[in-house]
């Protein structure tokens, strides 16, 4: 418990899909004046360094945002992901032959929201593990409406909503070490509505065994949750053996477009980051 570091998975494939969605939901948050309330229950240290002896030692963002960091087909729901990463490496923009090869930054959840968000909006900013905790305080130190805190996030996120602006975005993506946190963080979600149903909730999930998705789509289906979308890239057929094949996000009351965003990108991303055997998925569950 407590050992997963995000650091060696930092840029894969699923973080791609993750982020771009991320992106786009809270753009479109922006879009009103009004200010919102962010919270993420496992933010991880918020920024990356892809040089380090974690990415390094897997790779595997080398087969995830480094296959398109550099393309010029780029569906246009990719943009604003794509020019927030190419922002944060400026010097490998400016010098074209180390960059074709590597990138030395990439955001998790916490970095992409300190991107996009406003002076009238709010993070709130949840990390159990106590060597990312000090990292993302260290990141969040400049960011006067960052709140950081070391405790559980499925009870931070319940206590706090609603948020006063009554606007929200809630992003759960815990690591999924234990078992049990496929429920929890379904259960999380539906509790969280209960008490808030107009925020956006964002749950990512990896496609580690096909019966543990399955249950917590049924989950959903059998609760009072209104207008989910579920989304999902899988790279190989399921499998009984060990390791992650695919990656996807249940979405409740995603901004209207989203939908049709997807639509772009995930025939895009099939076709980048996939092989033979990569399908995807975009299903709306349940209406609104």
């Amino acid at each position: 418990m407590l050992s997963y570091r995000h650091a060696f998975h930092a840029g894969n494939f699923a973080d791609v899909l993750k982020h771009s969605v991320l992106t786009l939901v809270l753009e479109y948050m922006t879009r009103k004046d009004k200010g919102f309330t962010y919270i993420d229950s496992h933010s991880g240290a918020g920024m990356y360094q892809l040089a380090d002896e974690y990415a390094q030692k897997t790779g595997e963002y080398k087969d995830g945002i480094a296959k398109i960091i550099n393309a010029d087909d780029l569906p246009e729901a990719l943009a604003f992901y794509h020019q927030l990463i190419l922002s944060l490496n400026p010097d490998e923009v400016s010098e074209k032959n180390a960059f074709e090869n590597e990138l030395s930054l990439y955001p998790g959840s916490p970095g992409i929201a300190k991107e996009i968000l406003r002076r009238q909006d709010s993070a709130h900013l949840f990390e159990l593990h106590s060597t990312d905790n000090v990292l993302l305080t260290e990141f969040c130190q400049r960011w006067r409406k960052a709140f950081v805190k070391q405790s559980d996030g499925y009870q931070g996120v319940l206590s706090l909503l609603p948020p006063p602006s009554r606007r929200g975005v809630v992003l759960i993506d815990p690591p999924y070490e234990l078992k049990e946190d496929y429920q929890k963080a379904v259960k999380t979600i539906i509790k969280a509505y209960e008490k808030f149903a107009t925020g956006t909730y964002i749950l990512w999930y990896p496609v580690v065994k096909r019966s543990l998705v399955d249950e917590m789509k049924n989950t959903f289906i059998n609760s009072q949750v209104k207008n989910l979308l579920q989304v999902e890239l899988c790279l190989q057929a399921d499998t009984d053996e060990y390791g992650m094949t695919g990656t996807g996000l249940f979405i409740v009351k995603p901004p209207w477009q989203l939908k049709g965003q997807l639509e772009n990108i995930l025939p895009y991303l099939q076709k980048k980051l996939g092989n033979a055997e990569t399908h995807y998925c975009i299903d709306q569950l349940i209406e609104e």
